[in-house]
């Protein structure tokens, strides 16, 4: 089925891996939110390779919702490969982001867009936050690593809620791991981003594809190579042409 996000103002780009327990119900919120959302959205589904049920359901919901779109990756690529894919099928002015396991609500992208006309990233912030206390320890350890590391100032990177001007999405060079730091790589661009706080939910279906291992060694990892790629950006804006 041919994209056609360009009807729209706003795209909302939704990584699936393995997550057939939560297909419906994600569908269902996040159908419940277009008609309320503050400007004209759709929704993007990008499976990353699943191997459950997830592409047919996703294919079905599709198929019966014009709102919804889909792609689905040759194989299992990655959050930040499916973040790529999604933003580059999109041709709407702004471009969303929400993790499929409905941790964060479809209805505060509304928050996010108040902003979004004057900042060219907003990111949620997780209020109350719904994880185990080992969950947030981690989270807590990373997001001070990276903010030290970039200087970008966000409180909470994680956060599977964000709102970006699509032109400048697409600008930035993604490499496995890189979505964590989206707005870090926005301020390299020069642009601005607001962050805003947003409801959280525990998990009810699926299983967490993050552990220890990934959620520690890999954005420690990462914060090296953004320090080495940021002395080696280029970023140019074309004054004429003929």
């Amino acid at each position: 089925m041919e994209n056609q996000t360009s009807r729209y103002g706003l795209t909302i780009v939704v990584p699936v891996y393995n997550e057939e327990d939560n297909i419906a119900n994600l569908c269902c919120r996040l159908g419940d939110y277009l008609p309320k959302a503050a400007c004209g959205a759709c929704v993007l589904m990008v499976d990353d390779g699943s191997t459950d049920n997830s592409l047919p359901l996703i294919k079905e919901e599709c198929g019966r919702r014009p709102d919804f779109h889909y792609i689905s990756l040759a194989k299992n690529s990655g959050l930040s490969a499916a973040m790529k894919a999604g933003i580059d099928h999109t041709t709407t002015e702004y471009v969303g982001y929400i993790d499929a396991d409905l941790q964060t609500d479809p209805e505060d992208f509304n928050l996010l867009l108040e902003h979004i006309a004057d900042h060219e990233l907003v990111t949620g912030i997780r209020a109350n936050r719904k994880d185990s206390l080992f969950k947030k320890l981690q989270s807590k350890i990373a997001n001070s690593f990276r903010r030290m590391m970039t200087g970008d100032g966000v409180q909470d990177t994680g956060c599977p809620l964000k709102v970006m001007h699509t032109a400048n999405a697409k600008k930035i060079p993604f490499f496995t791991g890189l979505h964590r730091f989206l707005p870090a790589m926005i301020l390299m661009q020069g642009g601005r981003i607001k962050q805003v706080a947003v409801r959280h939910y525990p998990r009810t279906a699926g299983v967490s594809k993050y552990h220890l291992w990934n959620r520690l060694k890999g954005p420690f990892l990462d914060c090296f190579a953004y320090r080495w790629m940021k002395k080696r950006y280029i970023d140019y804006n074309v004054k004429s042409k003929g």
